[in-house]
């Protein structure tokens, strides 16, 4: 890896700080040539302060630590992607990333949906809608759906109609996050047991 610490005067580049496991951004920092060798070399992330004029191990204080998993580099060879496995919050507010943000993990529009059966379910009662008419129901509905659901992607899986295989899987998944949602869990619970699994 050749990174180009002579492209500013101040022989800085900036290191983008990611969670290798959510993949949200948790800080920005800046490394010189001194802290990005520290930083390999003791696996913990380390930048050059500005404000200190010195290097400084993030969590050197705290003991809120960044644990080095992968240092990428841009196609300019002067922008660094350091993925980490945080050791407690990352900001010195106190916070999970240092935009106030929540460092949890989401699966795009997987979480979106999820949201929006959640908020139906709470709203059952107030709204007409397809869902809060299966919470209305109760589980057995429910349940019984992802059973129907179930049947008939197995069904399409042994024909060559990719077209309905696709649309029934996709009819199982949301209603199974109907599910999840009726019994009190989330996606995340189901994740939490499948990397307990493959670890």
């Amino acid at each position: 890896m050749k990174i180009d610490f002579n492209k500013n005067s101040d022989g800085l580049v900036p290191a983008i700080i990611q969670d290798a496991i959510t993949k949200n951004v948790l800080m920005l920092g800046f490394m010189n040539e001194k802290a990005y060798k520290k930083t390999r070399d003791t696996k913990r992330v380390t930048f050059y302060s500005r404000t200190k004029k010195r290097l400084w191990t993030k969590g050197e204080e705290s003991g809120n630590v960044l644990k080095l998993v992968d240092i990428k580099i841009d196609c300019d060879n002067d922008a660094l992607l350091i993925q980490v496995n945080p050791v407690g919050p990352t900001c010195h507010k106190g916070t999970d990333t240092c935009w106030s943000e929540s460092n949890i993990q989401t699966y795009g529009f997987l979480s979106k949906l999820e949201m929006i059966i959640k908020n139906r379910k709470a709203n059952s009662n107030a709204e007409e809608s397809y869902v809060a008419s299966l919470f209305d129901k109760g589980i057995n509905k429910i349940a019984q759906k992802v059973g129907e659901e179930a049947v008939e992607m197995v069904i399409e899986a042994k024909d060559s109609n990719s077209d309905l295989f696709l649309n029934e899987s996709a009819d199982l998944l949301f209603h199974y996050l109907i599910l999840l949602q009726a019994k009190g869990y989330s996606l995340n619970d189901i994740v939490e047991i499948l990397k307990s699994r493959h670890q």
